[in-house]
């Protein structure tokens, strides 16, 4: 009988990617592979953080006949010398190897304290990516030149003296990418054009250009604004403003509060109108941010903050009308340029800012700027209360429509359930909580107009095996079903989702062992009696922070309080406080036994507040609700111990135990 043949796992078969390998290996987790736009971004960037630090005053960019771009700028110029550790000239180590970079170092004699650059993978990933790359820097009356061929050192470092016709400073960067990395080789000319221009607003003063070959001669677009964001914003809008256009920036000085460093802050310029598209466009350090983030959420935050202090003031609000932040923020067209010592970005293409800081930064400083505005100009804010009020009741006769298709019986809510104050499920949100101290906290801490909260006592029943008739008899499940206003029903079934009460039900338990049992205990349920809701979306699994950690003040960073997820965000946290110059058990560490131990604020700000949470999705496996169905029967099911007995065995050894 012929035995099969298994390839071999042995020592040999580990492989370790060296240099630039990753990045050529996945290329989609350093970058955009759709064009090679965000490579190009990569070296705009660096050239905009040189003007960001006030030692540049041009940036020119050239689409060269032969499909290659060039960007040039005339800032200090990439060092060229010795690294006194690696013993490798800088400009080299820069381009060849990743996290490394200037941008690290933010204290206040750091190359770079506000900077686009976080990572140090940027002009690496650029390199790696390319069929060739050429460099060239003028600094201290030398000009420096190299090249590289896929990623690697093929003209290596020539140093000449700089000749009386040359610049003093700065440097240019001409790059071929590589077609075989991206979908397409043409960078997409009209988004090209919107980021040099989105430069030139947000840098006052620094001209950007933008050239570009072609047989009768080269073409060139030139932008300096000297008006800044109010006049990129009045020349973008589709529409005339509906009140004049609110603009102002704010920076903190030498007296900064708990975790917001000096020269942090933000400039912003805000215009509402009545009807078309609305414009919105914001960055931090220059980089633009397409996905949003927690800056334009303390924007939003101020804004509605200072409108609804308006309305309350001058008593405009109508009977049984409730506003929302998104009343405020639907017809609101917005550039905001942040400025953030650290930022936490989502993913390295940095298309979201993560910092939960940014969002009581930016707030802080447009609330009180919009209060001032708007009690100046009393009539323009009467006519945006009118608007904003418009929009709430608009809202609200939407949610109306949907409540008299439901059905006239009422169910009695159970007694512990802390219900929110909204009927409106497109904003509606319930926390199942494990226990009653957690739920105190809970209660304190959230927004109680949007979200309700159910304290669980001890651990839910194991649902998989339980017979549908048969569930109601645990009275937790009972009310978990009343709360939500959805019978238990099975895959094939169409329940009657009419009676949903909230479009988010989110699972809230501890971040430990405990914790973790009891989140599959309520997932092992919705999954079998309840899967149109996870089909739906409805379902969700929050995840507060095990760690807090209490960080020294280092450099230009204040004192702050950093809130890590588990064991490998504690260690990333402790190893970015050693960089960022703390000594060595200078910080403070504390783990959260349980929900119940943190206070109503530190709960809202890590878990409750939707724009600063973690709320993870729950939805069927990959392989499909079948496969998941098998997977769900092994873990849970009364009769399968000798299957995960088999399981643990065969993978028990790579589990962290948290004992």
């Amino acid at each position: 009988m012929a035995t099969k043949s298994v390839s071999s796992y042995a020592e040999a078969s580990i492989r370790v990617l060296k240099g630039l390998e990753p990045v050529k290996q996945r290329p989609g987790m350093y970058t955009r592979t759709d064009n090679p736009l965000h490579i190009v971004q990569e070296v705009i960037d660096n050239a905009a953080d040189e003007a960001l630090a006030g030692t540049g005053q041009r940036i020119g960019v050239t689409l060269h006949a032969d499909g290659s771009v060039s960007v040039d700028d005339d800032g200090r110029g990439i060092p060229f010398g010795l690294h006194p550790e690696e013993q490798v000239p800088v400009v080299e180590i820069v381009f060849t190897r990743l996290h490394a970079g200037g941008k690290f170092d933010k204290g206040a004699g750091g190359a770079y304290s506000f900077s686009g650059g976080l990572h140090g993978v940027g002009v690496s990933v650029t390199n790696a990516l390319a069929q060739r790359l050429q460099v060239e820097v003028w600094r201290e009356g030398q000009c420096a030149s190299l090249a590289f061929g896929g990623g690697d050192v093929v003209e290596p470092l020539v140093v000449r003296k700089s000749t009386a016709s040359e610049r003093k400073h700065g440097t240019r960067v001409r790059v071929w990418p590589d077609a075989k990395y991206f979908d397409s080789p043409d960078l997409p000319r009209g988004e090209l054009v919107h980021l040099l221009r989105s430069k030139a607003v947000l840098l006052p003063g620094v001209t950007v250009s933008l050239t570009v070959e072609k047989a009768g001669g080269p073409e060139t677009q030139t932008w300096l604004y000297k008006g800044g964001l109010t006049d990129y914003l009045q020349q973008g809008l589709p529409a005339d403003p509906l009140i004049p256009l609110f603009a102002g920036e704010q920076y903190a000085d030498g007296d900064v509060s708990e975790n917001i460093a000096e020269g942090e802050g933000a400039a912003w310029c805000v215009g509402f109108t009545d009807e078309g598209t609305v414009l919105r466009e914001s960055y931090v350090n220059l980089i633009p941010t397409v996905a949003g983030g927690t800056h334009e959420s303390g924007l939003k935050d101020g804004l509605f903050q200072a409108i609804k202090g308006f309305i309350e003031l001058h008593a405009l609000l109508p009977k049984g009308v409730k506003l929302m932040p998104e009343d405020v923020f639907a017809r609101a067209s917005f550039v905001l340029s942040a400025k953030v010592l650290d930022p936490q970005f989502q993913g390295q293409v940095k298309e979201r800012l993560n910092s939960r800081d940014a969002l009581r930064l930016v707030s802080g400083y447009v609330k009180p700027a919009f209060e001032l505005w708007l009690s100046q100009h009393v009539e323009h804010g009467r006519k945006l209360a009118e608007l904003v009020i418009r929009q709430a009741q608009t809202r609200q006769r939407a949610a109306q429509k949907v409540e008299k298709r439901k059905g006239s019986g009422v169910a009695v809510l159970p007694g512990k359930l802390t219900d929110c104050e909204s009927r409106d499920i497109a904003y509606n949100e319930v926390f199942l909580v494990e226990g009653d101290s957690a739920g105190g906290s809970a209660k304190m801490g959230r927004d109680k107009e949007t979200q309700a909260v159910l304290p669980l006592r001890g651990k839910v029943l194991n649902a998989w095996e339980v017979e549908r008739d048969r569930l109601f008899a645990n009275n937790e499940i009972h009310d978990i079903a009343v709360a939500l206003g959805v019978d238990p029903h099975g895959p094939a079934d169409e329940p009657d989702l009419s009676g949903l009460r909230y479009g988010k039900v989110c699972i809230l338990s501890d971040a430990d062992v405990d914790g973790s049992h009891i989140q599959v205990l309520l997932l092992t349920l919705f999954f079998r009696h309840f899967p149109r809701l996870i089909e739906r979306g409805h379902v969700f699994v929050a995840k507060p922070p095990l760690f807090r950690v209490d960080a020294p003040a280092r450099g230009r960073k204040p004192a702050a309080k950093i809130y890590a997820l588990d064991d490998g965000e504690l260690t990333a946290a402790l190893d970015k406080l050693r960089k960022e110059g703390a000594r060595e058990g200078s910080w403070s560490i504390s783990r959260f036994k349980g929900l119940g131990e943190m206070s109503a604020e530190q709960l809202w700000e890590t878990t409750l507040n939707p724009e600063t949470r973690r709320l993870l999705p729950v939805a069927f496996g990959a392989l499909g609700f079948d496969a998941t169905v098998t997977a769900m029967h092994k873990l849970m099911g009364k009769g399968e111990a000798a299957s995960r007995r088999e399981l643990m065995e065969l993978h028990g050894d790579t589990v962290d135990v948290d004992v």
